[in-house]
């Protein structure tokens, strides 16, 4: 019967080269997470959902007032500056007081145009949904963000 002697050079890989594999791949990791920058990535999405919400609004209040022979809801205010007048900031559906905002619940009631007034993404306000509403002087509604980042000026008039 013949024995055979294993070879002292077996292949497989030395601690050291396991370390700088890890390394390498953790500063590759390092350098795609910075290129894709998430804080950027997650402020344009946010901004995304105040550009659908301020859109889903105004439609709303367009469609009250179609039902509604043209009037508007009674509490936007007339002003030039929708996002300016802190005054021009809609109340949120399940707020406790709507004390010195613009209450739309004409158009949550019974569920016929929205189902609740939409809040910003961040939450920020207390009692107001994030979102502001005027009227100009000739009647036409704006709705706008105050609070888009990135520098965004989301508005829509119609």
């Amino acid at each position: 019967m013949k024995l055979q002697m294993k070879s002292k050079n077996q292949g497989g890989f030395t601690l050291l080269e396991i370390l700088l594999v890890v390394a390498a791949i953790a500063i590759l990791a390092g350098i795609v997470i910075l290129a894709l920058n998430p804080n950027k990535q997650l402020a344009d999405t946010r901004n995304a959902q105040r550009r659908a919400d301020v859109n889903t609004v105004l439609s709303a209040v367009y469609q009250f007032a179609i039902d509604n022979d043209g009037s508007l809801p009674s509490s936007i205010a007339t002003s030039s500056d929708c996002s300016g007048v802190s005054t021009n900031e809609i109340c949120q559906s399940d707020a406790t007081s709507c004390s010195g905002l613009i209450d739309l619940t004409d158009l949550t009631t019974n569920e016929e145009y929205l189902t609740a007034i939409p809040s910003d993404p961040t939450g920020s306000s207390t009692n107001g949904a994030g979102y502001h509403i005027a009227q100009s002087t000739n009647g036409r509604v704006t709705v706008c963000a105050p609070d888009a980042e990135q520098g965004a000026t989301i508005e829509v008039t119609r």
